[in-house]
């Protein structure tokens, strides 16, 4: 086992906003200005990852922008555009027994309360009403799908979810 703490992703940097260093931040929270609640953070850029200090922050118009110590010109600031923004998995809050991150879902097999294998979540979406698990089908599949969307809705499609085993169960009609 690593000695070096799990990352997770928080957002992306986005755009190099004005001459004097500042970047345009991509969020991946729930609201833009929960990343800055998570530090420290690691920009990863290829193979290269370098912990840097947010020194100041403001929102302009819908996006976040934010100004890194020791970036203080344009071309310093564009080298960091397109860089992954981490922490340590140990930065986000404990959630309750039957919440989950969407990334511990991800990967997941997801099996209907009569056994029947619908495959794995590839993704998750947001519509606004609930989210959405993206299930790739397998090679296999008797229903002859590539792909099955279905709505995280706990106790009314999610039966049951197991961390441990990985597997996902659901009410859901294999053929839909």
């Amino acid at each position: 086992m690593s000695t070096e703490e799990k990352k997770i992703i928080l957002g992306k940097v986005g755009a190099v906003y004005g001459i004097k260093g500042w970047l345009k931040i991509h969020s991946f929270t729930d609201e833009t200005e929960a990343i800055l609640d998570y530090f420290p953070w690691s920009l990863k850029l290829g193979n290269n990852t370098q912990t840097v200090e947010i020194t100041d922050w403001r929102k302009h118009n819908k996006v976040l922008i934010v100004k890194v110590a020791g970036i203080d010109d344009r071309d310093e600031a564009q080298a960091l555009v397109g860089s992954e923004i981490l922490t340590n998995e140990a930065a986000l809050p404990e959630l309750s027994e039957d919440d989950f991150y969407w990334r511990d879902l991800i990967g997941m097999s997801v099996v209907t309360n009569k056994g029947y294998d619908l495959g794995v979540v590839t993704d998750m979406m947001e519509t606004g009403a609930n989210d959405v698990l993206v299930v790739k089908a397998n090679l296999k599949d008797g229903f002859s799908k590539k792909e099955r969307l279905i709505p995280y809705l706990f106790e009314q499609v999610i039966e049951s979810v197991s961390i441990e085993n990985k597997q996902i169960c659901v009410d859901w009609d294999p053929g839909f």
